[in-house]
């Protein structure tokens, strides 16, 4: 039997769906948002020049709408290279509003809404969607993920970009047994950090390179804390037998790399006979070089992943499958990654932060 607001008549059923929410409305039709902040850019360039905090008027819900008041929603590197125009997927320009995951809580729906989703439920976009550092979003329902109330805010804003990578590197590309090993670079990345912690939790060991920097033993420390194997700087594997340092561990058969140049050698130098590296990123942004050698003799295969162009291949509920996965692991104490939660309202510091402009600090995530 339908529930009790299905038999109500139209009018009545947006009445009965919105009577949590703080929605003002003159007729059925006219259901809309409240008025908004958004963080608004309307050409490509540096971040700092181009971006501006600028009021949004209400949006219409259209029948099968959701209208979400956003809760929380992280400064990602990908977030700015698209606001650089660097990035391969960007919005529409002009008046695109930045932010690309988060987590956010129902404020009205529309009349027609199919999905069990009410008024106060927490929701994620899955996949991600454009526009998440505004205070009000409206989206088709297909595009909200109901998630528990009860994960801390941040890592329910922040769970399907870093997270979610690597879980599908670690499961995608090469078998991983028990005790196997990987190594990778850019370790103390939110990424990295994710990838020690799902492959202890899968019993898989650990190699990681970091860079040379003040602070490198206590961001060693940190790692290992975290359940990395072992940890090194890129100028410790300045040696000729660099596998003499793996001691009892095996010889990795998969690889990550996110810097390029350099750090991306060194994967290559730890990779056993047939050894993949799988690169993710160009954070140093220089090329990845291979001598011919590695290719003849150790017949090692480069592949790439691109996260986004993962979950648009039909992987929506693979990926929200995953994300639940995901936050019952932070739940449970066995993922977890510094962060710093800023005001919306100092949205420029935060952004300085995230650019670098204050040395070395957490990821930034905007509280609203």
């Amino acid at each position: 039997m339908a529930p009790p607001s299905r038999l109500l008549p139209p009018t009545f059923q947006i009445l009965h769906r919105c009577r949590a929410s703080r929605f003002r409305f003159s007729t059925a039709s006219s259901l809309a948002s409240p008025p908004s902040k958004a963080v608004i850019y309307d050409e490509h360039g540096a971040p700092d020049q181009v971006l501006r905090v600028a009021d949004v008027p209400p949006v219409e819900l259209g029948d099968r709408d959701v209208c979400v008041r956003m809760l929380a929603a992280p400064i990602n590197p990908s977030d700015i290279n698209r606001i650089e125009g660097v990035y391969p997927v960007r919005p529409p320009l002009p008046g695109a509003v930045g932010g690309y995951e988060g987590v956010g809580q129902v404020h009205a729906l529309g009349p027609a809404v199919t999905a069990p989703l009410s008024p106060g439920d927490w929701v994620i976009p899955s996949p991600p969607s454009f526009g998440t550092w505004q205070t009000y979003i409206v989206k088709h329902e297909s595009v909200w993920h109901k998630v528990h109330s009860d994960v801390p805010m941040e890592y329910a804003a922040t769970v399907t970009v870093n997270p979610l990578t690597a879980l599908r590197m670690l499961h995608d590309f090469v078998k991983l047994n028990p005790g196997d090993a990987i190594v990778q670079n850019g370790a103390t990345s939110i990424v990295g950090q994710c990838v020690i912690q799902l492959a202890k939790v899968h019993g898989i060991h650990t190699i990681n390179i970091i860079r040379d920097r003040t602070g490198s033993e206590e961001a060693k420390d940190k790692l290992k804390q975290l359940g990395a194997d072992e940890v090194f700087t890129e100028s410790q594997l300045d040696i000729k037998n660099i596998k003499s340092l793996l001691g009892a561990l095996p010889e990795p058969s998969l690889g990550f790399n996110c810097v390029g140049g350099n750090a991306a050698s060194l994967i290559l130098k730890f990779l056993r006979q047939g050894g993949t590296m799988l690169t993710y990123g160009g954070m140093s942004k220089k090329p990845v070089t291979v001598p011919t050698s590695y290719f003849i003799f150790k017949d090692v295969s480069l592949r790439g992943f691109w996260l986004q162009k993962w979950m648009n291949s039909d992987k929506a509920e693979d990926c929200r499958r995953m994300i639940d996965y995901l936050l019952g692991l932070v739940q449970e104490g066995k993922l977890k990654y510094e962060m710093e939660m800023s005001p919306f309202g100092e949205f420029s510091l935060a952004l300085e932060k995230a650019l670098g402009k204050h040395g070395s600090q957490p990821k930034q995530v905007l509280r609203f």
